[in-house]
């Protein structure tokens, strides 16, 4: 057994600079160290990720009786979901920078109280302009939360965990629609309390908890292992040396450097093209299966199947990556087997295939959308880090303001959902081909 002072000088190397800890001590207590960590960030972060999607998304539901009682066309409520997505990518860029600044506690802990409030304003919507108005009020209070929790991922762990990590963190995407249907159908029913429609009381009751988790996420979060009291010495040595010798791997890029990288320019076309394509889709799920002269409570509780194949298919597809590799191969198997399944739900009209067709779709974005995160995350590093994966983040969101408003107008022309989907699988066709072209410009793993 070596002193503690032959450990302290393997821990911190030559000139104190960070090394690995040797076997098999050292890799049972870096073992330890990110399970520890996994336990106490996931879970408030996967619940704070469930409120988030739900907020964004429950207006499909609200929709359902919404639109009949403020006016709302097709195209009306198409243009207003989008419009969340348009002051979201307006205020992406300046929040991840800012959250660089003053670190992602304070910062994701401020986004999360803010948009609890605001989502919860929705109840009191009157008409088109003020559905417009508080829709972007949310773009902008949400703005720098999905990539201020990926740069803090990354930050605590390793390259060759990320995958799973951040597919722990998005399955809160699925889970979120998994049971954001069935409660938004049954917060419906309670139309009439207090004289409040039950699409007002699903807005207040989703939106608030939100503003709740943002204070639990002010104790619960460190921004870097050394602030992190819960951790022993050994636990804490053990993070910064594998992370710090990771960081001598990457780049430290510019955020101008980062905005010019070919690699971060393909990335964004692709994160542009999906959150089109799934946004497309899972706004107007709702009213979709509508069509199929389902009831509100039906249409909660049926919207739920796709997801709940989703949600473990995402967790059993990011765990083979990480131990097999090969992410860009699977990043456009993903994306290939969405294109694929939408194309077969507007092939069927019967409501079974069709949603299996839909099921399909979702399983392949919903997976792919966990791996591609790993890949930015791979090669960026300290601001070019935050401002890259905000670009990133940013671009594509505009696909989320795209998505629902192509398919609201598409509806509206034609009377029908098909073509709308139709519009939907080719996006993601193309999406499907530029993650491919990824290979020959990311170092593969």
């Amino acid at each position: 057994m070596k002193n503690d002072e032959q450990k302290g000088e393997e821990m911190t190397g030559a000139e104190g600079q960070p090394r690995t800890i040797y076997a098999p001590e050292g890799d049972e207590i870096r073992r330890r160290a990110l399970s520890k960590v996994a336990w106490r960030f996931l879970p408030v972060l996967i619940i704070a990720y469930v409120l988030n999607y739900l907020d964004r998304t429950s207006v499909g539901f609200a929709a359902l009786t919404m639109n009949r009682d403020i006016g709302l066309t097709a195209y009306q409520f198409g243009w207003g979901a989008g419009l969340l997505f348009a002051s979201y990518s307006i205020f992406e860029i300046p929040s991840n920078l800012i959250l660089y600044r003053v670190g992602a506690r304070r910062w994701i802990a401020r986004i999360m109280i803010t948009w609890g409030l605001v989502a919860a304003a929705n109840a009191f919507i009157v008409g088109p302009s003020s559905f417009y108005f508080v829709r972007l009020l949310l773009g902008a209070a949400e703005a720098g939360f999905f990539p201020g929790v990926t740069f803090f991922l990354a930050a605590w762990f390793p390259q060759h965990y990320r995958a799973r990590v951040l597919a722990w963190f998005l399955v809160a995407i699925p889970v979120s629609s998994l049971i954001g249907g069935p409660v938004s159908a049954l917060l419906l029913q309670m139309d009439g309390l207090l004289s409040l429609a039950g699409w007002q009381w699903m807005f207040i009751i989703e939106g608030l908890p939100a503003s709740l988790v943002g204070f639990a996420i002010l104790v619960m979060l460190s921004d870097r292992p050394e602030d992190a009291r819960w951790l022993t010495a050994d636990e804490c040595a053990a993070i910064t040396a594998m992370l710090g010798e990771e960081q001598r791997d990457r780049a430290r890029h510019s955020v101008m450097a980062a905005l010019a990288d070919v690699r971060v320019l393909i990335l964004t076309a692709i994160q542009f093209g999906y959150t089109l394509g799934s946004y497309g889709i899972g706004i107007w799920l709702p009213q979709i299966l509508k069509t199929h002269g389902l009831s509100n409570l039906a249409v909660g509780f049926f919207s739920a199947v796709p997801y709940l194949f989703a949600s473990v298919a995402m967790l059993v597809w990011a765990a083979y990556v990480d131990r097999a590799g090969h992410k860009i191969l699977n990043l456009t198997l993903g994306f290939l087997l969405a294109t694929v399944g939408l194309l077969l739900s507007v092939g069927w009209t019967e409501l079974a295939p069709a949603l299996i067709g839909l099921t399909v779709a979702l399983v392949g974005v919903t997976s792919a959308r966990a791996i591609f995160w790993t890949v930015p995350t791979s090669f960026l590093a300290g601001r070019g880090a935050a401002g890259g994966l905000a670009f990133i983040s940013t671009i594509g969101s505009l696909g989320g303001f795209f998505g629902p408003f192509l398919v609201g107008w598409i509806k509206d022309s034609t009377g029908s959902f098909i073509l709308g989907l139709v519009a939907m699988a080719v996006i993601l066709a193309v999406t499907t081909a530029l993650s491919a072209v990824l290979r020959f410009v990311v170092r593969q793993d």
